[in-house]
């Protein structure tokens, strides 16, 4: 399968149009970043009771967001911490996350590859929808494990690589959403659970849990199906599946 669907370059994906995006990251409806919003308000309280279930939150913990976009993330999380960092290659998008963010939050312009902090800095280091915009994702968890306090937390989501994501997550979002821009996701930058797991063992980031994702398919899932239009109530749901994507974490071995 991987053959008949890849595109056999990478290099394709496009990840430009973060840059533009200004307040459509939190305003339009009409635009896959609405999805995206959608789909945070499950994967963000499935975090944070992980994290709950650890430290018992208190305002002193170091959390970092690798490839935070506009901020969807920092922001929840700075309810509950007020040592919060973003780090992304997108000016645009970090612009953005200041405006409508908190102004605690700490939002640098870096490269994921090479993070700019100190060694065992984060008790929370958090990678969501980015490990698929990447080329090389192991990088990125090398990067996030040495930052990472023995013992903290690494919560990471992304894409499985097979037929069903492949439709679903490229063809469907392109067919029915509009706005969606070319080459926003690649197939072959999707990742299998698998690969990540092995990743994080290679990086002493030993696996806890994992819950698949999906988008609940109700009235507002067929609005948008109908219309283009992402509903104000469209709704995702956890599930056993990995199929589409998948929301886990993993802790930092003690050495």
């Amino acid at each position: 399968m991987d053959k008949i669907i890849s595109t056999n370059n990478s290099s394709k994906i496009n990840n430009e149009f973060y840059h533009d995006l200004g307040d459509r990251w939190y305003m339009a409806d009409d635009d896959p970043v609405a999805l995206l919003r959608a789909e945070n308000k499950i994967k963000l309280p499935w975090i944070l009771n992980q994290i709950q279930k650890k430290y018992k939150i208190t305002k002193s913990l170091q959390i970092l967001d690798v490839g935070c976009g506009a901020g969807f993330a920092t922001n929840y999380l700075s309810q509950y911490s007020d040592h919060i960092t973003g780090v992304d290659l997108a000016e645009g998008a970090l612009k953005t996350a200041k405006k409508f963010g908190d102004p605690k939050i700490n939002y640098i312009c870096a490269d994921a590859n090479v993070l700019p902090f100190e060694d065992n800095k984060f008790d929370v280091v958090i990678s969501l929808d980015f490990l698929e915009h990447v080329p090389n994702p192991n990088n990125i968890i090398s990067e996030v494990s040495r930052v990472l306090k023995p013992k903290g937390l690494f919560f990471y989501h992304t894409f499985s690589k097979n037929w069903l994501s492949y439709l679903v997550v490229i063809k469907g979002v392109e067919w029915f959403v509009k706005n969606t821009p070319r080459h926003m996701h690649t197939y072959d930058l999707f990742i299998n659970h698998s690969d990540v797991k092995k990743w994080c063992q290679t990086f002493g980031l030993e696996f806890q849990e994992v819950t698949g994702i999906r988008p609940k398919l109700n009235k507002a899932f067929f609005n948008l199906i109908r219309s283009g239009i992402v509903p104000k109530d469209f709704q995702f749901e956890t599930t056993n599946s990995l199929l589409v994507s998948y929301l886990g974490y993993a802790t930092k071995q003690e050495f």
